[in-house]
């Protein structure tokens, strides 16, 4: 046999050390030599070393001995991080679509990488960011599809996806103290899985795999727990109790030390009548029923706390069925009390021990098959199916260790290294949210550029699987512009207007705009939050400057035939007339009311000239009189160049507001028409309200 075939393994536990050395045979594992070794003291808590010292003194008691019994130079091992240290942290993220989106694959392994990065979050706020940690898997509970859970949302149309998430830690702390403490033994590391990883395939075949099933592996300090379904593990999971909590029972009960009673704990098992001797020296025989009596009450409360946390990894439901390994799951009553919690028949929790081995050949004889060798067994398998669960890599020119599970991409190195989603995926600037006229509008920001990513110096996308030892670069992607708008844009001002009668004229003006109740000009930046209202209405005032005429105090001003001042407000086609002082005293003249028609002799008076600097002012004192009928009566318009419908009611005591729901008949010549309409000498026109 050649030492290339040999593979050597250490299950490095709470209580002891087993070492495995075999080789791979076709379809059979073949034991050629294994040791177990206890901690001498407590140099491990629940998975955890707390001595390398000690601990990798006994990992070089045990490598020492294997090698006596194979005449093997052993340097190079398999180890496996414990379940009991993995953090599990469940999630809800959301992903919100700028507009009714069809959902691919791509958005759901998005929304993967948020509940991860999330998770990442909260387990570094729980730690107090003390401690770094690799993802070592996730699992997607439920679907929410515009707030609603489905099964499944590729394809389907929203607004809006969510996810429930599982996610799973494994500290960098517990791998670097499992590597310090082989080292102490002169091993380096040839493979590193899980412990949970280790125990399954052993304990629960590939072809298992499709069924929701758990498995437990109750051991000294926790009980650790992994989840199957559809083929692979979905979550794993620990609670902190386990085979101790019944030892330290018996230690009160019985009166003896901490290795005493795990032995009667142990002989217990086996059912018929055990011997002791407690601290005082004295020997004591007892029934196995009498430490099942004692140890019931806390193997039913272990018992159910595995339960309800198999239901939180699997979802919030049971499981099909339960696999029990270690040795504190052999303790009378245990697969019963579970399956009780459970709610599955007892048939389906199950104890893996020798049947789960007929693949595996000891050529030692005096070698049990139980379940207390699943997990080393399986450490060595690991290596076989693996190589390597951690590979190396150079991330942004610096070397990185990933947990490889079979499925890593650039994206898991990416989140490793801090990176977030944002800085991954195109993210399109931010968007500017306000209202017109009591209406929301928005103004959506541009999409940003892709991150920029490289593998081996080739172009590769943020999904492309990582290669062992492969140097990646990411440039992190950007935001793009911001949503930006004039109030020029906005469709109220460059398509609504207001039309007044200014001195005989029709003028068009644009709508004023107010900002938050402040006036704004055309070019005002619109701003997210901002309050935006058109208004209806100018001053004289704004009227005049919009039109490039000074007012000044010699100047009076009449809105619809009433004295008004800059200052007063002017509607939809009000009639507004500024002239000077010295031309006002001739407005009486010009308003004449000659039922029986103007005199032979009557001549009209002469207009002022304007002041010569006023050219504007000029043009409005060239006026000419008009005779008109106005409901049957002669009358005359006058003092203006050209004249509308709506000065009429200079020449009448109309009020068009006093209808009382009654509609206005307005007619020139008798045909309809409206306020703007021109008048000329000799129109007959009829303003007057309907009957009905």
């Amino acid at each position: 046999m050649e030492k290339k075939d040999i593979v050597f393994g250490l299950d490095i536990g709470t209580r002891n050390v087993i070492g495995t050395v075999g080789y791979l045979d076709g379809d059979e594992f073949h034991v050629i030599a294994q040791n177990l070794r206890e901690h001498d003291t407590r140099a491990m808590l629940d998975g955890q070393i707390h001595d390398i010292g000690r601990v990798g003194a006994t990992c070089d008691e045990v490598k020492k001995d294997l090698e006596a019994q194979t005449g093997l130079a052993l340097s190079e091992v398999c180890i496996a991080a414990a379940g009991r240290v993995l953090r599990t942290i469940t999630t809800h993220v959301e992903l919100e679509f700028p507009e009714e989106t069809v959902v691919t694959g791509e958005d759901l392994h998005t929304l993967d990488m948020m509940g991860i990065e999330q998770a990442g979050k909260e387990i570094k706020g729980d730690e107090d960011n003390k401690y770094k940690f690799f993802c070592v898997g996730y699992s997607t509970v439920k679907y929410y599809l515009n707030g609603d859970v489905f099964t499944s949302l590729e394809d389907h149309k929203a607004d809006t996806i969510g996810e429930d998430i599982i996610v799973t830690f494994l500290p960098e702390d517990v791998v670097d103290g499992l590597y310090s403490a082989v080292g102490k033994a002169d091993l380096s590391v040839a493979n590193l899985t899980l412990e949970p990883i280790a125990a399954i395939n052993v304990a629960i075949p590939q072809s298992f795999r499709m069924l929701n099933i758990a498995l437990i592996d109750v051991g000294a300090g926790t009980s650790d727990i992994c989840v199957t379904r559809d083929g692979s593990i979905i979550a794993y999971g620990m609670i902190p109790m386990a085979g101790d909590e019944l030892t330290e029972v018996l230690v009160h009960e019985y009166l003896v030390d901490f290795a005493t009673a795990e032995q009667i704990k142990r002989a217990s098992t086996e059912g018929g009548e055990i011997t002791y001797e407690d601290i005082m020296g004295l020997s004591h025989t007892i029934k196995s029923e009498d430490v099942w009596k004692l140890t019931d009450p806390v193997m039913k409360k272990i018992a159910s706390e595995v339960a309800e946390k198999i239901k939180e990894l699997n979802g919030g439901k049971s499981v099909s069925a339960a696999f029990v390994v270690g040795g504190g799951g052999k303790i009378h009553g245990f697969t019963e009390a579970l399956a009780a919690d459970l709610k599955i028949v007892p048939e389906r929790v199950a104890l893996r021990g020798e049947e789960v081995m007929k693949n595996i050949v000891f050529e030692q004889e005096d070698i049990t098959k139980d379940s207390l060798l699943v997990t080393p067994i399986g450490i060595c398998l690991n290596y076989y199916e693996t190589k390597n669960n951690f590979i190396m890599i150079h991330f942004n020119g610096e070397m990185m260790k990933l947990y490889d599970n079979g499925q890593l991409t650039i994206v898991d190195a990416a989140m490793q290294a801090g990176f977030s989603a944002d800085q991954l995926f195109p993210r399109r600037g931010r968007e500017i949210n306000f209202t017109v006229n009591g209406v929301s509008r928005m103004i959506r920001g541009t999409e940003g550029e892709s991150a920029v990513v490289t593998m081996n110096g080739k172009s590769v996308g943020i999904n492309t699987p990582l290669e062992f030892n492969a140097d990646v670069t990411v440039v992190p992607s950007t935001v793009g512009e911001g949503g930006r708008g004039t109030i020029a844009d906005l469709a109220e001002f460059t398509t609504e207007y207001l039309y007044f009668n200014v001195c005989g004229h029709r003028v068009k003006c644009p709508k004023f705009v107010e900002v938050n109740g402040s006036m704004e000009p055309p070019t005002y930046s619109v701003k997210d939050g901002d309050v935006i209202e058109t208004r209806p209405f100018y001053t004289v005032g704004q009227l005049a400057e919009f039109m490039d005429v000074t007012i000044d105090d010699r100047y009076e001003i009449l809105v619809n035939n009433r004295p008004s001042t800059k200052e007063s407000l002017v509607y939809e086609n009000f009639a507004i007339e500024w002239t000077t002082t010295n031309q006002i005293a001739y407005r009486a003249d010009y308003l004449v009311d000659d039922s029986e028609g103007l005199p032979e002799d009557y001549e009209a008076p002469a207009a002022p000239e304007a002041p010569a600097e006023d050219a504007r002012t000029r043009m409005k004192i060239e006026t000419v009189e008009i005779p008109i009928k106005v409901n049957g009566k002669n009358m005359v318009l006058a003092g203006k160049r050209d004249y509308i419908f709506v000065d009429v009611y200079n020449l009448i005591n109309f009020d068009p507001s006093t209808g009382g729901g009654r509609q206005l008949i307005t007619k020139v010549n008798g045909q309809p028409c409206g306020y703007a309409k021109d008048l000329n000498a000799g129109d007959e026109v009829e303003i007057r309200w309907s009957e009905s």
